[in-house]
Formats: structure tokens, sequence, C-alpha cells
């Protein structure tokens, strides 16, 4: 199993903001030195409790700098709201500057993003369903054209290419069925966001198994899940409650401000219906220990993360990756700094030890 950390920058005040971008950029070389897999990064806009993370390449270009083995992912890039033949060009050089250590998602992006970057929610879906094509052509193709009604491009090429025979692992999330349906179709991975249980994917999820099974892929499931721990259980929660509540209100943020949507007509003819549903608003309000009882956040010993990670691991076939979120809701960079180091000393090599012993005896059954 692989193991990764997933970074929204949320922003909840109290210190400059260049100062969290700073932290962030110790945490991820920490996780260099731990063995983690990846560092993943949102792109997001406008709404600093959720994110300030603008710009991804400028974070992860100065972090490759520090760094040696960690790869970095963007989970993802809002396609409506980038040239699709230019993303590709971007990833490409990076892909050339730090070679195979890049991995990407592509998303439609939040309800709340198009009244703010001057984009009509209606057409959001098609330009994210195009410019999914575009930037594929783009990237696995020498030369490539497309005829679409946001994208009209004519026998086009993107400098630099990506080296010959490169493949990306490259990531779909959301809730749709056709989502999973195409992650399944490419052999595509998906992602499962935070603070979803289990059940509530578990439809989406089938589909997508099955969909990989009928074009010859394998799943590649990454479930990421909001985490703090400590030796003694009581401490754990004690110095988890403020940012795991920030956590949650940071998500929810862009709907708790109020009036930051376009109309409700127009988000339901989007299919941005599920903004309007409260949801978001209600688990903002969640008591804390239902956040913990309810599997919403992982606080607790290093023996209950394991028993919660087995869990779905059991659950959740095809499951390949677990990724943390340690440092949300305005938490202090030293809680970041420890939860990282307390997962990777005792929880990551709990798992690594079972693969281990599961491939020494399957050798010792077929030497017999």
């Amino acid at each position: 199993m692989l193991f990764s950390i997933y970074s929204e920058l949320q922003y909840h005040g109290g210190k400059p903001e260049e100062q969290l971008y700073e932290e962030v950029l110790e945490q991820i070389v920490h996780a260099d030195r731990l063995g983690y897999d990846c560092y993943t990064i949102i792109e997001h806009y406008f709404f600093p409790r959720f994110s300030i993370q603008a710009n991804p390449w400028l974070m992860f270009g100065k972090a490759s700098e520090r760094t040696r083995d960690i790869h970095f992912r963007t989970l993802g890039h809002p396609v409506p709201y980038i040239n699709s033949a230019l993303l590709a060009s971007q990833i490409s050089q990076f892909e050339l500057m730090v070679p195979g250590r890049y991995e990407f998602g592509v998303v439609r992006g939040h309800g709340w993003l198009p009244p703010k970057a001057g984009v009509a929610p209606e057409d959001t879906r098609e330009m994210y369903e195009e410019g999914l094509q575009v930037l594929i052509a783009a990237l696995e193709n020498e030369r490539f054209s497309f005829d679409g009604e946001h994208y009209k491009v004519e026998d086009s090429h993107i400098v630099p290419r990506p080296p010959a025979g490169r493949k990306f692992r490259i990531f779909l999330g959301g809730t749709s069925d056709r989502t999973y349906e195409l992650a399944g179709e490419r052999g595509w991975a998906v992602a499962v966001p935070p603070l979803l249980p289990l059940a509530a994917l578990q439809q989406q999820l089938d589909l997508y198994r099955e969909t990989c099974a009928a074009h010859g892929n394998e799943p590649d499931i990454v479930w990421i899940h909001a985490v703090y721990l400590d030796e003694d259980r009581e401490t754990a929660k004690r110095e988890a409650e403020r940012w795991m509540r920030g956590f949650l209100v940071g998500n929810a943020s862009p709907l708790l401000a109020g009036g930051e949507l376009a109309a409700p007509e127009r988000m339901e003819a989007a299919g941005f219906g599920f903004y309007l549903s409260g949801i978001m608003e209600k688990l903002s309000e969640m008591p804390y220990e239902e956040m913990i009882d309810g599997d919403v956040v992982w606080v607790g010993t290093p023996e209950d993360i394991v028993e919660r990670i087995e869990a779905v691991r059991d659950a959740c076939p095809g499951l390949t990756e677990v990724s943390i979120t340690v440092n949300a809701g305005g938490a202090e960079h030293w809680k970041a700094i420890k939860a990282q180091e307390l997962f990777a000393a005792e929880v990551m090599p709990r798992f690594k030890r079972g693969a281990e012993q599961s491939t020494a005896q399957a050798g010792a059954v077929a030497s017999g």
C-alpha cells in the first residue's frame, strides 16, 4: 500500500500567508525524509479558508529542489478554468524538469467557482469534458485536432513534449457515475474525497471496479482522510479538536459565507444541486465526538488508526493508497510535523510488513 499526504492549504488567519506556504514546504521535505510516496495539493481560487493554493507549479518547483524521492500530485487541475492545451504543455515541462515525479488529477471544480471566475455554471460540464479530451490528446499525440463547442483546435501540438512512452498516473474524483466509468475505461485512478464515508460512494466504486475489469485495467483507489494521532488517545483528541473542527468549517466556508453561489435554478441546471442541499453546512456543525465515531475523521492512537485503515482496506477492493491530511483547519505546524512522523513510524510499517510477510509466505508455498 502507498501512503501520501493531502493538503488543501486552508488559511484560517493568525499568521502571514507566506508563513503557511513555507510551513507546507517544510512539511513536504519532512514527508520525503520519512518515506511518504507522494505529497498532494489542490488547485483552488477565491476562498482562503478552503485554500490559498492557486499555483501548484510554484510550490512543487520549490519543493523539488529540497527533496529527492517524493512524488508531487495536483488533485486536481480545474479544467473549465484553464486552457487544456496550455495545461498539457505545463505538465510536460514539469515532467522534463522533475522526471517521473509528477501525477495529476483533472476536475470540473466546485460549484462556487463559476461566478467568481466569470464562467457560466451551465457551461462547466461541457467545458470540462471537452477540455479533458484536448488535454489527453495533446499529451498523447505529436499532432492533435479537436472540434467542439468550446475548443476548436486544428492541427496543433505542444512544446515541450513529455518523454516518449511516459504514462502519467491520472486521477478523477467526484460523485457522478460517468466519472467512475471514464476512469475505469482509461485505467485512471480515483480519489475518494475527504469527509465521505465508504457507503456514500459504494455504488460508484463498484461501478469503477466493474468497468476496470471490462477494459482489462486494475483499480487504483486512493482514500483521503484527516488524521491525527498520539500514543495517548485523549491527548490526540485534545490536540486535534480545534483543527478538525476548522477543517470541516473550511470545507463549507464558501457556503457558510452566503451569497457566493449562482442563482439556485442555474446551479440545478448545471448539476450543482449538491451545493444547495445543506449537507456541507450541517457537516461543519457536527459534534467532535460524532466526527470521530462516524469515521468522518481519524483521531486516536496509532493502533486506532491502523484499525481504521484495515477496515477500509477490507471493505474496498482495489485500494492502493491512503492519503492523510494533517495540516488543515489552521493546524499548528508542529502538530502537522508530529502527525507525519508518528504515522510514518508506527502506522506505515504495519502495512509494509504485512505485504512483505504475504510475499514471503507465497514464496514458501511455491518452493514447497
